[in-house]
């Protein structure tokens, strides 16, 4: 089986389907709510640049460098995208990131659920010995998260990129190794299921 092969993944509070261009109204619309693309500090597709972000996702799925999912919530709406990304097969990485998601499904169970499928499918199908997240040093809320999701700080890559208004980019390094899969596996469950609301 190829490291990366398109695949539908399936939760109770989000579904993950092959990114394609017939879902660039859909796309369009959920970047629309929040107008996410105004954050300074991330790269969020426009709406206007949806179609082109689709294309480039699509142009690294063919080389091998990316596995775009949309991301639907629930009740079967698209409320945003993410990808396996920095795919180093030789050596069974790849990062979660270029995600972003609708302003009515953030801080709900839609990037927990989306984390766990995704998670899972890197360690027990792709037999991955780690999974990456980076995000910019000023992403507060990414950071966040991600340490919210049982991931360890490996370090920050000081002056790593030029943003396009200039700037320039500490990105912080998160890892979740093999050894530590199961433990966090039964973190993002329970707060998905069992946790006291």
């Amino acid at each position: 089986m190829p490291f990366l092969e398109p695949v539908t993944l399936r939760g109770a509070h989000a579904r993950l389907e092959p990114l394609s261009p017939d879902q660039c109204d859909g796309l369009t619309e959920a970047v629309s709510d929040g107008d996410l693309w105004k954050l300074w500090y991330t790269a969020v597709p426009t709406p206007e640049g949806m179609r082109k972000e689709i294309d480039r996702r699509l142009g690294l799925l063919a080389a091998g460098a990316m596995l775009p999912f949309t991301v639907f919530d629930a009740e079967g709406k698209i409320a945003g995208m993410t990808t396996y990304m920095n795919v180093d097969a030789a050596n069974r990485r790849v990062e979660i990131g270029s995600t972003w998601y609708a302003k009515r499904v953030q801080r709900s169970a839609v990037n927990t659920q989306c984390k766990l499928l995704l998670l899972t499918h890197a360690f027990e199908k792709m037999n991955c010995i780690a999974v990456e997240f980076r995000t910019h040093f000023f992403n507060h809320q990414s950071r966040r998260g991600i340490e919210r999701l049982g991931a360890k700080q490996d370090g920050i890559l000081r002056s790593h990129q030029i943003a396009p208004n200039g700037t320039l980019r500490d990105t912080v390094v998160y890892s979740i190794i093999a050894a530590e899969w199961p433990t966090v596996k039964a973190h993002l469950t329970y707060q998905l299921n069992d946790k006291p609301r």
